[in-house]
């Protein structure tokens, strides 16, 4: 019994199969391709939606965050008038570091340039309030190291805390 025959046309029958196989493969490949790329660019939409109400978010606890930290609030908050003033500096200090301890996380979420006037602002509010318990007698109220602080604000061209909401409102026009 010769199986030469048959050898053969089962290898011919396999090539053939092959064949088109690989050529049914390279016709069908672009439309998977553009499904594939599709679905990636619903998912990009999908999370891209999802971001930036987090990055909105963010934008707006920074925001807060500057407002809490502005000295003007602050004190008012803090009712400056029942402390001596340097138990009010510890407070202010603390008070400082809570809030910025509580909205680092918001790094993730807004650019760089944001969490550098964020840094910036808390940089320059301690500052300010170092500055003033700095020319305060030890026997001083905290009314008085309160009014230093809002006179030391006063005497600044720009405004810190105007000027680093401003500049996070730019940020988030950016956005859109």
């Amino acid at each position: 019994m010769n199986l030469l025959p048959y050898f053969l046309d089962i290898l011919k029958y396999t090539i053939a199969g092959l064949g088109i196989v690989w050529i049914a493969f390279y016709l069908i490949k672009p439309y998977l391709d553009r499904d594939e790329k599709i679905q990636l660019l619903e998912f990009k939409k999908t999370i891209s939606q999802q971001t930036l109400l987090l990055r909105l978010q963010a934008y707006e606890r920074l925001v807060l965050f500057i407002e809490r930290v502005n000295p003007a609030n602050m004190l008012v908050r803090l009712n400056a008038s029942g402390y001596s003033a340097h138990e009010l500096y510890s407070i202010i200090i603390e008070e400082i570091r809570n809030e910025y301890q509580h909205n680092i996380t918001q790094q993730i979420y807004v650019s760089s340039r944001a969490w550098g006037v964020v840094k910036h602002v808390r940089e320059n509010t301690l500052g300010i309030i170092n500055n003033a318990a700095k020319g305060m007698p030890e026997a001083a109220t905290g009314l008085e190291l309160a009014k230093m602080i809002l006179a030391i604000i006063a005497e600044l061209e720009d405004n810190p805390y105007e000027v680093g909401a401003s500049m996070l409102r730019k940020d988030v026009e950016e956005i859109f």
